[in-house]
């Protein structure tokens, strides 16, 4: 499988991120630091983790070009009404010059349409590299696609076995929106699953490295985040095997819609 996937407008973005979502500013800095010599490089964050900052100093310190490293950041719910200057104050903090995707965090009802559209002009003065969205469903994405002058390249939203979102993913696929799934490890709270227990003996890898490939496997892009060093490694060390079909849909089969944060299903 190759490392890369191509967006909509011929992007390459790495197939694996690393999350950081609950990492403090110095746990961010080492485990992103780690990542990027791991083999990560594509780093997601956002306003709201409140470790932007660490990020940026992390991505500089790295000695890696900046064009190998795709840096993605979100504007948060109660910024949409001023989406320009959040997005400036995102970009200060970091301490780049551009940012290569840009996310609506939550499809806030009220907010959603205006921001995303503030945003394009960014896209356009070449500040942002990709535009997309965070837990949007088949509704905000259709209400999306009909006003929007640039279609959204990325929809990030919860995904693994026990919340296999089948028809938003097919949507997204239909719409050529690459989907990028977050908690794609259910936030541990399934890792002793019997079931995938199991399944990760049976194929000699651990029970992360199943999610992770399934994700892989659907098409998806995972972001799984640890800030350990042993765990960085392992979850990115899934190039080597493939799930076979019969593995897939036991793992299909998983889905009992749980969700580990907000669910925007009803989300108007």
């Amino acid at each position: 499988m190759e490392k890369y996937v191509i967006s909509r407008k011929g992007t390459k973005i790495p197939r694996i991120g690393f999350g950081v979502w609950q990492l403090s500013s110095k746990e961010c800095y080492e485990a992103v630091r780690y990542a990027l010599e791991v083999g990560y490089r594509l780093i997601d964050t956002a306003k709201i983790y409140g470790n932007e900052e660490a990020v940026g100093k992390a991505v500089r310190d790295s000695g890696l070009p900046r064009e190998e490293i795709f840096i993605t950041t979100k504007l948060w719910n109660s910024d949409q009404a001023k989406a320009r200057k959040a997005f400036e104050t995102s970009l200060k903090k970091l301490g780049l010059d551009y940012v290569d995707i840009y996310l609506i965090h939550y499809p806030v009802p009220e907010t959603r349409m205006r921001a995303y559209q503030e945003l394009e002009k960014l896209v356009q003065e070449g500040l942002i590299r990709e535009l997309g969205v965070s837990n949007y469903m088949i509704h905000h994405l259709e209400e999306l696609l009909s006003h929007a002058e640039i279609p959204p390249a990325i929809n990030q939203v919860e995904m693994h076995p026990w919340l296999y979102q089948k028809e938003l993913a097919a949507y997204c696929q239909s719409k050529k929106i690459l989907v990028e799934a977050y908690s794609p490890l259910a936030r541990a709270q399934k890792i002793k699953d019997p079931a995938l227990q199991e399944l990760a003996r049976s194929l000699g890898k651990t029970p992360a490295q199943i999610l992770i490939r399934w994700s892989l496997e659907h098409g998806f892009i995972p972001l799984p985040k640890s800030a350990k060093k042993e765990r960085i490694i392992e979850n990115y060390s899934v190039w080597n095997f493939t799930l076979p079909k019969e593995i897939m849909d036991r793992l299909d089969k998983f889905h009992i819609n749980y969700h580990t944060c907000w669910d925007p299903t009803h989300e108007p």
